[in-house]
């Protein structure tokens, strides 16, 4: 064994240094009081009422639901997708096969980067990260059999989204489904791919314009469909603080709040089908902070910022995903133990979703063995651990409610830097997040390497075994199927229907008019994912990003 503590036998390893030399903080690096008093609340100016209240009363501190998981339990929504539709297809049947009750659709990089699977600059990168979707062929064979009328579906998807989107509703509507009854979240917050993921195709200010199209055209629409879900998840995994992934999440929330008003949208038309995306980290109490302190200050914020009036505008709706970048692939199998306190905490922050990462993924996409597992994590802690009882458990713990109070106070500090730019595209355009999350993750890098945090089986209590679990192997002929499928989309189309939709949607977009029908029209004459985000590459134009150092 190796380890900072590893010199020392027994009980003596836990006497070391004094406490009042030792540092005690949180994941982020936040101080932690050895123990938590009333004083601590007297000293935050807490008031029951005003900071806490019931669960399902303003301002949510504990919850947007009375009874929350007694009345609902989150959903199941496991983040699934490799290879090809058909692959795809396959694990969203098996994972509805054994009692997921959400999809969340995985997409490869060249999708996300709206470039088909045979495009020159797709080379070598084919359905590894997710599932290719090159056009709606594609689409077609990926949700093959699965009821879309039943099933609510995520997908994870930014630059292109509105593309895919404008796929997945063509898709369901010639299966019969119309898109008024479509259930699901568009992951679309593409502010958080300049300061964190990366993934963006067109600049900031047309992406943002795209953005608002679909906002727009779900408010008019889709009645069900949360056409954007704000991430503070990449944001998170990109070496950001839990502060920062909270401040510049709802950041970028109140970005897409002021374009959609400036739209001619009310608050309460669109606030409502506002949805959130979170990362759950290893530090129990912080990560549960961090989720009340989200609730309470987006109410907040709806209510005394924008005046909205329909109680859902001030609800913040959430799913979770266990942190991927807290994985190691030494020691896989300690994974699952992270993954359980992490789905927990999720859990007792009042999440409305969540997915559970499978224990092989820092060595490769999931085995069917490891997202089964990752599975039944959740419905263990769903049924059997009893924290689905009482809403709000912790609600009242004095260290809870001091840490709530203490996040809010670090976002708001984070805002008041964001606003001294002129709000967040200025601020993206300067490269502020960038530089703050490069400063933070050598932070915690740092604190990793002088063993001032430890990660067991990295950087402490290491075992030298070499990982014996199954690893999924892709099918070997799901690339060669794909680029067949897509030559014969090509092949097979009217090719009058689909040169007249491109020009249609060519002009909408010159003309600044919203683009969701152009796009939906362009789908059905199957155009392709490439063919589609070339189009509007031509109008928006293409964004390099800011170099910081």
């Amino acid at each position: 064994m190796v380890g900072p503590l590893s010199s020392i036998s027994g009980d003596d390893r836990y006497v070391g240094p004094p406490p009042e030399d030792r540092e005690f903080t949180t994941v982020s690096g936040a101080p932690v009081k050895a123990v938590y008093t009333p004083a601590d609340l007297e000293a935050a100016g807490f008031d029951y009422d005003r900071d806490l209240g019931d669960p399902g009363t303003y301002p949510f501190t504990r919850g947007i639901h009375r009874s929350m998981y007694r009345g609902k339990l989150w959903t199941i929504r496991m983040f699934a997708g490799f290879g090809s539709a058909e692959e795809t297809n396959a694990r969203f049947r098996y994972l509805l096969d054994h009692g997921e009750t959400g999809l969340s659709i995985a997409f490869d990089l060249p999708t996300l980067y709206g470039r088909d699977t045979d495009d020159p600059l797709a080379e070598g990168e084919f359905g590894k990260c997710g599932v290719a979707v090159s056009s709606l062929a594609d689409m077609e064979v990926l949700l093959d059999q699965i009821p879309l009328d039943q099933v609510t579906t995520s997908m994870t998807v930014n630059g292109p989204a509105a593309v895919i989107w404008a796929m997945y509703i063509a898709a369901a509507e010639k299966r019969g489904v119309p898109r008024s009854k479509l259930r699901g979240t568009l992951q679309n917050d593409i502010l958080k791919e300049f300061t964190s993921q990366n993934e963006f195709i067109f600049p900031p200010r047309p992406s943002m314009n795209l953005v608002t199209d679909t906002i727009e055209f779900s408010t008019r629409e889709m009645p069900l469909w949360n056409s954007i879900s704000i991430s503070g998840y990449h944001i998170r995994e990109a070496g950001a603080t839990a502060a920062e992934e909270l401040a510049f999440t709802l950041a970028d929330g109140l970005a897409y709040v002021e374009a959609a008003i400036d739209r001619g949208l009310d608050i309460d038309e669109f606030a409502p089908r506002l949805s959130f995306f979170f990362n759950c980290h290893n530090d129990f109490f912080e990560e549960i902070s961090k989720f009340r302190a989200a609730r309470r200050m987006w109410a907040r914020l709806m209510l005394e910022r924008y005046g909205a009036k329909n109680e859902r505008s001030l609800w913040m709706r959430f799913h979770t995903q266990t942190a991927g970048c807290s994985l190691s692939a030494q020691e896989p199998e300690n994974n699952a133990i992270r993954t359980t306190i992490q789905a927990l905490a999720a859990a007792l922050g009042g999440t409305q979703s969540l997915h559970t990462n499978s224990l092989d993924e820092a060595i490769a996409l999931p085995s069917e063995w490891a997202a089964r597992i990752a599975l039944r994590t959740q419905q263990i802690i769903a049924h059997e651990s009893g924290v689905t009882n009482i809403a709000d458990p912790l609600g009242g713990s004095y260290a809870v409610e001091a840490m709530t109070s203490d996040m809010e106070w670090r976002v708001q500090a984070i805002f008041d830097e964001i606003d001294s730019y002129g709000g967040v595209i200025p601020a993206i355009e300067n490269g502020y997040f960038l530089r703050r999350i490069a400063d933070s993750s050598y932070s915690y890098e740092q604190a990793l390497v002088e063993q001032r945090k430890i990660v067991i089986g990295v950087n402490a209590f290491r075992s030298d075994e070499e990982p014996g679990i199954p690893i999924l192997k892709m099918d070997p002929h799901g690339e060669a199927r794909q680029i067949e499928r897509l030559r014969q989309t090509r092949a097979d189309r009217d090719e009058g229907a689909h040169r007249a939709a491109l020009e249609r949607l060519s002009n909408a977009a010159s003309d600044g008019v919203n683009v969701m029908p152009y796009l939906i029209d362009a789908a059905n004459a199957y155009a392709t994912l490439g063919e589609i985000t070339n189009c509007l590459r031509h109008v928006y134009g293409e964004y390099r990003q800011t170099v910081v150092v």
